[in-house]
């Protein structure tokens, strides 16, 4: 699966356990290592442990198993390494303080509509 595909599965993934605020960014200019982050937030731990594992098994499903994770034994932020993209699966709280999005964005930034929105 080429990087877009993943990103697409792990999306429906997400939206499938109802995980919200979904932010897709192309972080491909400033990482080596993978080439799209996904961030998204869930409710509780409970959830937050259930849209990972659900990203995990559908996409392992697909081909791409899952290169390791951190965080699932606490479940306000799980990190998921699927290869090209990584997944952070975070509780609202945790998700505001670290603010991903502001750190890495720096160009085109796709929202959960999957439209490009440009910002300064």
């Amino acid at each position: 699966m080429n990087t877009d595909q993943i990103v697409s599965a792990a999306r429906e993934a997400i939206e499938d356990i109802k995980g919200k605020d979904i932010t897709i960014l192309d972080v491909a200019a400033q990482s080596p290592m993978f080439e799209r982050m996904i961030v998204a937030s869930a409710d509780s731990t409970r959830q937050t442990r259930a849209i990972a594992h659900h990203v995990q098994e559908k996409l392992k499903s697909l081909g791409v198993p899952s290169k390791g994770n951190e965080g699932l034994r606490s479940g306000e932020w799980v990190l998921l390494d699927l290869g090209s993209v990584i997944v952070h699966i975070m509780q609202p709280a945790v998700r505001q303080y670290y603010s991903l999005e502001t750190l890495w964005q720096t160009g085109a930034t796709q929202r959960d509509n999957g439209t490009p929105s440009h910002n300064s």
